[in-house]
């Protein structure tokens, strides 16, 4: 996918529909930024806001992530190409997401582990020590709470016994045994309850 060829398309629809940057952005509730920036190669329309740009342009997505009108002939291996050019960058973004959630949840345990210790061994006031630790486990459920979230939202869960993937809910994340990725639920699709791991796509 070439997000400078897609760019220029996208600036070329808009120009045919005689709409300006501000006219189209404000049709799809954003800033006119967003779509200069789409439409100078930097980055690619966010994929909640595709359906509705290929509305207002009157394309469809293939023709979106190719950067130009496609022949019916051409079609269906340029909607194969898309498709697994979407999935490659929801895979991307899903790990990036993850990767943060490591970080995130070391950085708070950490930051927990030194103020508690700091709290037993280099302060002798107890008012400092109350504080300190109450910060430091203010930090560490924060840290928790925004790991939980990542984790829930990013890639799907894999049941083990009938192979069906699907985003569990809030709550089921939560209250889940876990091992590593993997989490003790119950499949949506088949009611079995079983260890199932963290994949990134559909």
């Amino acid at each position: 996918m070439d997000q400078g060829k897609t760019g220029m398309f996208i600036a070329s629809c808009r120009k045919e529909k005689k709409l300006t940057q501000a006219a189209l952005a404000e049709r799809l509730g954003i800033t006119d930024r967003a779509v200069s920036k789409w439409e100078n190669g930097k980055c690619m329309p966010d994929i909640s806001i595709m359906m509705d740009l290929c509305s207002v342009l009157e394309i469809n997505i293939n023709e979106l992530m190719t950067g130009e009108h496609i022949r019916m002939e051409d079609y269906k291996k340029n909607a194969e190409d898309n498709l697994l050019e979407l999935t490659r960058q929801e895979e991307i973004n899903n790990k990036r997401l993850l990767a943060y959630e490591r970080v995130m949840g070391y950085t708070s345990s950490i930051t927990f582990i030194i103020l508690v210790f700091a709290a037993s061994f280099a302060v002798t006031s107890n008012v400092w020590r109350i504080v300190m630790i109450i910060v430091g486990a203010a930090i560490f459920v924060v840290g928790i709470i925004f790991c939980l979230r990542i984790e829930h939202d990013a890639g799907y869960y894999e049941c083990q016994n009938c192979g069906k993937r699907y985003v569990p809910t809030m709550k089921a994340v939560v209250l889940a045994p876990h091992m590593g990725l993997s989490r003790k639920m119950k499949c949506p699709y088949c009611g079995k309850r079983n260890y199932q791991k963290k994949v990134m796509t559909k």
